[in-house]
């Protein structure tokens, strides 16, 4: 956040983490605790197998350099590139934290998983893919690690990565669909649920943090545990929403990065 408004909206739904945080934490905790180096090696060690036994060999290379380079990206952003100047009172960490280094870890490797996984199966696993990401965004704001601009970042930062594979994909190594592609419809349709559901959530975001900046705008402040609440509750949603829209992105893309072609089969049989 780089104006004194948005630090204190941040800053409102950061302190606002700490309604209900001795409950919340009980399930925050062990989701957060899943994020680990020998985490990251086992999933990405899984993807790049599941590429391999398609034989897509250079999708395994590029869901390692997927993984690898987004989350490098968000150690270089938070410790040489970005910095937080100090625009208004506000609480939390006192250096930049963003982006978030644990939403960037799981949604890198969920989105890697997303990307090497059949065509038939992948509309499923964005679904639960997007969940998870989610809820270790989510998460880290429960247990007050991060704000919610750091979360976003992160989601972004993964977005671009996950963005430059497809293209990659597209260009260099594209899957062959036979035609029909009976991926279209369950593609569609999780996509469609998970593009409804990120507008409906960004829509609730963008009401309740509304309030909160004309709330703390000129200099005010969020005190009252309902105005805390609100903007806490707000980001959540705007993390759904960031979150929803990212996996869909990239399910919607990848899957039309190949090429759908008649087998030679039906070619032969058509053939007069």
């Amino acid at each position: 956040m780089t104006t004194s408004t948005g630090q204190r909206v941040d800053d409102a739904a950061f302190r606002g983490s700490e309604i209900g945080h001795s409950t919340l934490w009980k399930v925050a905790e062990p989701v957060l605790d899943v994020v680990s180096v020998p985490f990251i090696v086992v999933v990405l060690g899984a993807a790049a197998l599941i590429a391999l036994i398609r034989r897509r060999w250079l999708l395994a290379l590029q869901v390692t350099v997927l993984v690898g380079g987004a989350n490098v990206t968000t150690q270089v952003l938070k410790y040489v590139v970005l910095d937080r100047p100090d625009l208004a009172e506000t609480m939390g960490a006192a250096n930049n934290s963003l982006p978030s280094g644990h939403t960037t870890v799981a949604a890198s490797v969920a989105a890697a998983l997303v990307l090497v996984v059949p065509r038939q199966t992948r509309p499923m696993v964005a679904l639960l893919a997007a969940g998870y990401a989610a809820a270790t965004g989510v998460a880290t704001m429960i247990g007050g690690w991060h704000r919610p601009s750091d979360v976003v970042a992160a989601m972004t930062v993964v977005l671009a990565w996950s963005g430059l594979t497809v293209m990659v994909t597209a260009l260099a190594s594209p899957e062959r669909a036979s035609v029909p592609d009976r991926a279209i419809v369950p593609t569609t349709l999780v996509g469609g649920l998970i593009g409804i559901a990120s507008f409906i959530a960004g829509l609730l975001s963008a009401s309740a943090l509304a309030a909160t900046a004309d709330l703390v705008a000129d200099g005010g402040s969020a005190t009252a545990r309902g105005d805390l609440l609100r903007a806490y509750t707000g980001s959540a949603f705007g993390v759904l929403a960031t979150t929803g829209t990212v996996f869909a992105t990239v399910l919607v893309a990848h899957q039309f990065a190949c090429r759908p072609h008649v087998s030679r089969r039906v070619t032969e049989t058509t053939r007069p």
